[in-house]
């Protein structure tokens, strides 16, 4: 059998609730530093929830703040094209003219590109019916009352956020938008993995970016009871794996890797974090907003990543978890290690990092799939933060008061979507790839 191809991961970007750069997020995470508070940029005195995990005192960097792409940029965009630039600055490489069509790109996508202001104008510029028989008034785009922009439908669609990056940055090869939910931007990351192996490309900028902290996300996920109401103390409200805990705390930002031949790689000298090795994924289809109880369908997304990497269950040292903090996601998917690991469960470390940052839906996976890379790289398993009261149903080995020195060999980042998407990618030291 042919030997898959190797692919390292040189470049990191982030912009998170904790950090608007990949050092300051991991720092934070490392001391379990909460990202969490009182909404802030916009008035949510009237929703149930008044928290949430917001990207604070972003700007834009330099090199993007002066690009013409940057005026059609959503806010979630604006997160993407910052961690996007960190990581192929970081990586010492991006396109150039002669090999800008051996670059892809594939990013999770988040459902609401268009931000709330934008909906909000262009509801009333829509609403202009001041004819004579109340229809609707085309020239009402000119008047000061409702100024619509033109552009906002297009920020709408799910490829924008892609269209933009690829501008950007030059990108003409392979390109696909990823919206799976809370699983795309695991998805996007292991979607890249496969057209690498396929040898579509030759380097890839993977991610995922969102933003759905505005009233029609908010109020969304509370109608569906999602979210902890915990508004008095927004630091401890997110508590995977907790025995107290009352739901997940919205969150946004935006992650990227930079992706490319393992031995192109190590020809030019660059910096490897870690060998993105497996990817797999499967569907629940059990409910709409749970994972089953038995932790069928993660079950089959972390066997296929295992095996997809050539490694076994007792390779894996520490597992990145989706540990959303509500109380059906942490059961299930703490039953489907167990199922995975089996007697062994106890010894590999779990830790969910949205604790501290919240769940960024769409930038989740891609966000700790860059969490991950760095564990393996400094030897650190991130804390669960906010676990007090281990629940009995999610009896796995959570790192919890501080974080663990560990020598990882391999991790692995879960992703699982509402719908029943499940994402698990695997990540090898490299140390432990074998030339």
């Amino acid at each position: 059998m042919k030997q898959k191809r190797r692919i390292a991961i040189t470049g990191i970007g982030m912009v998170t609730p904790v950090g608007n750069d990949a050092p300051t997020t991991w720092a934070a995470l490392r001391a379990g530093k909460s990202g969490l508070g009182k909404i802030q940029h916009f008035d949510a005195s009237g929703f149930p929830v008044r928290i949430g995990a917001e990207v604070k005192n972003f700007q834009l960097p330099a090199a993007i703040a002066n690009s013409k792409h940057a005026k059609f940029a959503s806010r979630s965009h604006r997160f993407a094209l910052a961690a996007a630039e960190e990581a192929l600055t970081d990586a010492g490489i991006r396109p150039q003219a002669d090999n800008s069509a051996r670059w892809g790109l594939s990013v999770g996508a988040g459902m609401m590109a268009m931000d709330y202001t934008e909906i909000e104008m262009t509801s009333r510029f829509c609403s202009n019916t001041d004819g004579a028989d109340g229809e609707f008034q085309p020239d009402g785009l000119l008047d000061p009352k409702y100024p619509a922009d033109p552009v906002a439908f297009c920020r709408s669609q799910t490829n924008a956020g892609l269209a933009l990056l690829a501008q950007q940055f030059g990108i003409r090869g392979y390109a696909t938008a990823v919206h799976t939910a809370c699983a795309s931007g695991g998805q996007a990351v292991g979607t890249a993995l496969k057209v690498m192996r396929r040898g579509h490309v030759d380097f890839m900028l993977a991610g995922g970016f969102d933003s759905m902290l505005n009233p029609i996300g908010l109020s969304s996920f509370c109608l569906l009871g999602a979210l902890c109401p915990d508004n008095d103390t927004p630091e401890k409200a997110s508590r995977p794996f907790d025995a107290t805990r009352a739901g997940f705390v919205l969150g946004e930002g935006a992650g990227f890797l930079v992706l490319e031949d393992w031995d192109a790689a190590k020809k030019r000298g660059a910096k490897i974090y870690a060998e993105l090795a497996g990817d797999g994924n499967s569907c629940s289809s059990y409910r709409i907003t749970d994972s089953p109880p038995n932790g069928d369908g993660p079950i089959q997304a972390i066997q296929q990543a295992i095996a997809d990497a050539g490694a076994r269950p007792e390779d894996i040292d520490y597992v990145n978890a989706h540990g959303t903090s509500t109380l059906m996601n942490d059961k299930s998917e703490c039953a489907a290690l167990r199922g995975v690991f089996g007697a062994d469960v106890q010894r590999v470390a779990v830790s969910s990092t949205k604790s501290c940052m919240g769940h960024l839906i769409a930038a989740a996976g891609a966000v700790e799939a860059g969490v991950c890379a760095l564990a393996i790289r400094d030897g650190i398993a991130p804390v669960s933060a906010n676990c007090d009261e281990l629940d009995p149903d999610c009896a796995v080995n959570v790192v919890r008061g501080q974080s663990r020195p560990l020598k990882i060999r391999a991790a692995l980042s879960n992703s699982l979507g509402f719908g029943g998407s499940n994402s698990s990618l695997v990540f090898r030291h490299p140390d432990e790839v074998k030339a």
